[in-house]
């Protein structure tokens, strides 16, 4: 049976608090937040009008598509994915050659959750005005579920598994982990692994009509987006994408490349909707058994975990999250594990949010740090019940740390956890 060490050579981010992987290790170091008041959210009648959109500006767009990619183009969750994607790819040592030989070697698994949305709304205007010709050629491309790894496929030329999965929050999570897999099981060399999502009041409206957003915050918003805090009023909506080169450790030493990390192990479940858990609520016994089943498939035990980046939205599930953390490592009081959530730099990026959240987890493996938990001043009570305060920095902080364990819960109860280490 192949069983390969599987690691990490090349990363790409594009975040609401910065965009390129200096940018972002600087900003997550310093507790950059990149959520901002929008006016056109206010004239929309949200509740909540404010959230977390990267900065890509058109000389940046040119960068990575052609003038003839860009001709009717209007899909944020791609472009981001595209200069993600690409980014990881550069960074990991490869070129871009359009004139390559398909690489067979090589394959995608890159997520999203609602594809092109601003183009599906805009086609829907023109067909509705009988003007169905006038729709273009790239309406298919930008609207399918599966755009992002169409587009990276053919930039990259890559030859093996190329798709996109989606299961909601846990999206990014899952893509890395079924890349992992693949490459375990001997049957790709490298897999680009990621995820991505659109951005604005069409993908953001329907968690408003919820009530699962905070109001409190628009004239503030960067302190907006509070996990484990006891005055968490709902998450803030995010964009953006992530991506990861994940390689065998035999290709990744042959060609002398860098080496991030090391991916040990992970698991994906659902909860099946049952035990508690809905289509919006997380099944804690399946939670728990994620977290358990991760650690056996890394072969670690539960107090090799230095740190973990949690999923912890800034709603009412976050002492959950916390206690099913507490069961399934056996370690609460001082015992427990540092732990720290993104969301409050960036907002819940939704089916971006694994991925943008798992290039930070590995950024802190590599530079030997923990990013600072924002707007964490009263910790939740009931989680203060299970964990002191200082296991939740609100300053970076430099530590050792040798693994970090990351998860990621999704609506539709589904959940995927992984362990990652220092190499």
């Amino acid at each position: 049976m192949i069983n390969n060490r599987v690691v990490i050579t090349g990363m790409g981010v594009v975040a609401p608090n910065a965009i390129g992987l200096e940018n972002f290790l600087k900003a997550i170091k310093q507790g950059k937040s990149g959520i901002k008041f929008f006016k056109k959210l206010k004239e929309l009648k949200f509740s909540c009008c404010i959230g977390g959109v990267p900065d890509v500006s058109d000389e940046l767009k040119n960068q990575y598509l052609t003038p003839l990619q860009l001709r009717g183009f209007n899909s944020s969750g791609i472009l981001y994915g595209c200069i993600a994607g690409v980014d990881a790819w550069k960074d990991a040592g490869f070129k871009i050659d359009n004139n390559s030989k398909t690489d067979f070697s090589s394959g995608m698994i890159f997520g999203s959750g609602t594809s092109g949305i601003e183009k599906f709304r805009e086609s829907i205007y023109k067909l509705d005005n009988f003007k169905v010709k006038r729709l273009g050629s790239s309406v298919v491309l930008q609207t399918m579920s599966s755009g992002i790894s169409a587009y990276l496929g053919g930039i990259l030329g890559l030859g093996n598994q190329v798709t996109t999965n989606s299961s909601a929050c846990s999206t990014g999570t899952e893509a890395l982990l079924m890349g992992f897999d693949r490459i375990r099981a001997g049957k790709a060399e490298k897999m680009l692994v990621g995820s991505c999502s659109d951005d604005g009041a069409y993908i953001w409206g329907g968690f408003d009509a919820m009530r699962v957003m905070t109001y409190k915050y628009n004239d503030l918003p960067e302190k907006g987006c509070r996990p484990m805090s006891a005055d968490a009023s709902g998450f803030v909506p995010g964009s953006g994408a992530g991506a990861m080169v994940l390689e065998s450790l035999e290709s990744a030493l042959k060609r002398k490349a860098k080496i991030y990390a090391e991916v040990l192990g992970g698991n994906i479940n659902s909860g099946g909707q049952r035990d508690g858990g809905t289509l919006t609520s997380p099944n804690s016994k399946a939670v728990q058994k994620c977290i358990l089943d991760a650690i056996i498939d890394a072969k670690i035990e539960s107090r090799d975990i230095d740190a973990i980046n949690g999923h912890l939205t800034a709603t009412t599930k976050d002492p959950v999250e916390i206690q099913n953390w507490a069961k399934s490592l056996g370690r609460k009081g001082k015992k427990f594990p540092l732990i720290n959530s993104l969301k409050s730099m960036v907002g819940h990026c939704l089916a971006a949010s694994g991925a943008i959240e798992n290039v930070a987890t590995v950024l802190q493996l590599k530079h030997q740090f923990i990013f600072p938990n924002l707007n964490c001043i009263e910790v939740h009570p009931d989680i203060l019940n299970l964990i002191p305060k200082e296991k939740i920095p609100t300053k970076m902080k430099k530590t050792k740390l040798n693994i970090i364990a990351k998860a990621s819960f999704g609506f539709g109860d589904v959940n995927a956890c992984i362990i990652f280490s220092k190499y």
